[in-house]
């Protein structure tokens, strides 16, 4: 025992601080892709598909709820078989190699059809990779220290989102497409790297085999049964009646909380809102105030230096009191910022206009909405891990063999994924039909009853904690 501690003391490739690296440089990547395109997308579909430039609102909204499209049914389907599997390194593998050949389709648009069809691709790879990435980090955080863990790898992976825009408009204005390009193809390279670099613990192989034995119990449960002593015989037949039905009725179970509702509509209006900021944002700016590609990248640090800064607090705090409190007042005092961010304009409302002092307005209300979005930032994935470790807490083999956290995060995904189809669509239309003003009130009103629905349901206490499993592991 104490040279298999020896051991993993001096493997640094069987390390939790590797694991949760390469957990959220990847989720990082991810999302680092969905936001590189946006201040990219025009240039690509008017210079690049020489298409009208009179299309490039309808095609960018497009190119971007596309990814939301096909995670909705891809994300249960491979939160059930991640779950299935012993392995969280070879799901995590294959994801890249389909981000890999998803992104220089983009990257190359050699036609209209090909990269829709590489955009597909990147959905089906990152919905891959955001359901076992997730599984992987609170796997590694355990429920004792979730709320740290996710508030600081939180605060970096949702960064990919912000930081995407600000790399892909600086650098295409600076350098060019290409350059612009191998930013995130480096990123990738360096996601192989860190993923076939960590050693994977076999730990997850032992319920299979209960599993197994369950299934074969005539011919293999006389012979465990005889060499195991009473308590061991006692565990593995309670496992035997447990685990099958639980893992069956895994949503029946996680759907009996209110909370659980709750959370995925946190998670469903947080997609929805960035988004529909991605989606509308860069072409109000150029319309609005005649802003070029790096100045509109660079305006949506404003949303993300603020939650950076602000995360590891904000996890901390979510151990301390729950999430009730931050999240409930997270989206209230979101509301009349998502409204006023419609109010600078050439149309003059309200006396701001779009001269220096509208811009100074616009830009000074989207860093009010980075600090206050820090309280709300990962809510509903935390709100939905909460749950799965209460009920494991009260039975460890409440989900079955495979553990529940793949699926947990398929239904994350899933919700997020409504909410990238939702954004756009909506923010993109109304915007287009009405104007900016109208796509942030809707913005407004979903941030209204995502307040209500956290202040009724979320949890006001600290989560469940795993002392003993935190030790075993």
């Amino acid at each position: 025992m104490a040279d298999e501690d020896g051991c993993e003391r001096r493997s640094w490739r069987r390390s939790k601080t590797l694991v949760v690296f390469t957990a959220t440089l990847g989720l990082f990547t991810e999302n680092f892709l969905y936001g590189f395109v946006v201040p990219i997308l025009p240039y690509m579909i008017e210079k690049r598909l020489g298409l009208d430039p009179a299309l490039t609102q309808r095609f960018t909204t497009e190119l971007l709820f596309i990814l939301g499209l096909i995670s909705v049914p891809a994300a249960p389907i491979i939160g059930h078989f991640a779950d299935q599997t012993t392995s969280r390194k070879i799901p995590l593998l294959i994801a890249l190699v389909g981000c890999t050949v998803g992104t220089l389709l983009v990257a190359l648009t050699p036609s209209v059809w090909a990269v829709y069809a590489g955009r597909i691709l990147q959905g089906i790879s990152g919905t891959g990779a955001w359901i076992v990435g997730f599984a992987m980090l609170t796997d590694a955080a355990g429920s004792k220290h979730l709320g740290k863990t996710l508030g600081f790898s939180g605060s970096f992976i949702t960064a990919g989102v912000l930081t995407g825009p600000v790399i892909s408009g600086a650098f295409l204005q600076w350098f060019g497409y290409w350059v612009a390009w191998s930013v995130p193809l480096a990123l990738i390279a360096i996601c192989f790297v860190a993923r076939l670099a960590i050693v994977e613990e076999r730990r997850p192989a032992e319920p299979k085999t209960s599993t197994s034995a369950a299934q074969d119990r005539n011919e293999t449960s006389p012979l465990l049964f005889e060499e195991s002593g009473d308590q061991n015989e006692a565990a593995s037949s309670s496992q035997e009646e447990v685990k099958e039905p639980a893992t069956r009725g895994f949503y029946t179970i996680m759907f009996s909380h209110g909370a659980t509702y709750a959370a995925l509509l946190n998670v469903t209006a947080f997609s929805m809102i960035i988004s529909g900021f991605d989606t509308t944002l860069p072409v109000h700016l150029r319309e609005e105030f005649g802003w070029r590609p790096a100045p509109i990248g660079s305006i949506f640090l404003g949303i993300q230096i603020p939650s950076m800064i602000l995360g590891p607090f904000v996890g901390w705090l979510r151990d301390r009191i729950g999430l009730r409190w931050p999240t409930t007042l997270g989206w209230a005092l979101s509301t009349p910022l998502f409204w006023f961010l419609g109010v600078p304009g050439k149309d003059n409302f309200l006396g701001v206009g779009d001269g220096a002092k509208g811009q100074a307005a616009f830009v000074a209300t989207i860093i009010g909405v980075g600090v206050i979005w820090s309280f709300v930032r990962g809510a509903g994935t935390f709100q939905l891990t909460t749950i799965m470790h209460e009920l494991k807490a009260q039975d460890p083999d409440i989900f079955g063999p495979g553990g529940g956290s793949s699926r947990t995060f398929s239904m994350t995904e899933t919700s997020f994924a409504i909410g990238l189809v939702l954004g756009p669509i909506i923010t993109g239309s109304l915007a287009d039909t009405f104007g900016f003003y109208y796509a942030t009130s809707a913005l407004a009103c979903v941030s209204i009853v995502a307040s209500i629905s956290s202040w009724m349901f979320f949890t006001h206490k600290a989560p469940a904690r795993e002392p003993e499993a935190d030790v075993a592991a």
